[in-house]
C-alpha cells in the first residue's frame, strides 16, 4: 500500500513541476524562449532540451537498460540552436510523456528493484527521487527565467505578491 501511495505521490509531484513549466513557456513567445542571459546561463530552451533528453534517456526502457543510453548526447543539449516554440512544446512534451508513463507502469513491487544509471546501481526508489530533485531544479530555472522576461506581464503561477491573506481566506470557504 505505501508503494503505491509513493507512486502516486512521485506522479502527482512531478504533474505539478511539469504544469509550471507548461503556464511559464505558454506565457512566452520564440524570441523569449531563445532568450539568453549574458554569460553560461541556459535559455529555456537549452534547459527544455536538456530535461527532454534526460527524461528520454533515464526512463525509457527503465527497468531494462541504463538510464544513460548510447544515443543521447548530453553536452548537444546545451548547444545554442534555432527553434520555435511549437518545436519547444514538442519536445518539452516528449520528454514528460516518457517519464509520466513509466513511472505510471511501475509496480509498488519494482521499487526495490535495482536500476543502472551510468553504470552506477540505485534503487527504484532512489532514481524516482533522482528525479524528483532534478526536474524542480530546472523547472525553476524556467519559471524564473519567465518572471524576468515578462517583467510586470507575469501572470502569477502561485499566489501572487501580496496575495497570500486572500488566498488563505479562500481556502477556509
Amino acid at each position: 500500500m505505501l508503494g503505491k501511495i509513493y507512486l502516486d505521490s512521485a506522479l502527482e509531484r512531478l504533474s505539478y513541476y511539469k504544469s509550471l513549466g507548461d503556464k511559464t513557456i505558454a506565457q512566452l513567445d520564440d524570441e523569449q524562449l531563445l532568450w539568453q542571459p549574458a554569460g553560461e546561463p541556459n535559455s529555456i530552451y537549452l534547459i527544455v532540451k536538456h530535461l527532454s533528453g534526460n527524461m528520454r534517456s533515464r526512463w525509457t526502457d527503465f527497468l531494462t537498460s541504463d538510464g544513460e543510453k548510447a544515443w543521447r548526447n548530453r553536452d548537444e543539449e546545451f548547444v545554442n540552436g534555432v527553434a520555435t516554440k511549437e518545436e519547444i512544446i514538442g519536445l518539452w512534451n516528449s520528454g514528460w510523456k516518457v517519464i509520466l508513463d513509466s513511472i505510471g507502469s511501475l509496480t509498488p513491487e519494482d521499487l526495490e528493484k535495482k536500476v543502472l544509471i551510468r553504470s552506477e546501481p540505485h534503487i527504484v526508489i532512489d532514481a524516482i527521487n533522482r528525479q524528483l530533485m532534478h526536474v524542480p531544479y530546472h523547472v525553476g530555472q524556467i519559471v524564473y527565467l519567465g518572471k524576468v522576461l515578462k517583467g510586470d506581464k507575469w501572470m502569477s503561477l502561485s499566489i501572487p505578491k501580496g496575495g497570500s491573506q486572500a488566498f488563505n481566506d479562500s481556502m477556509m470557504k
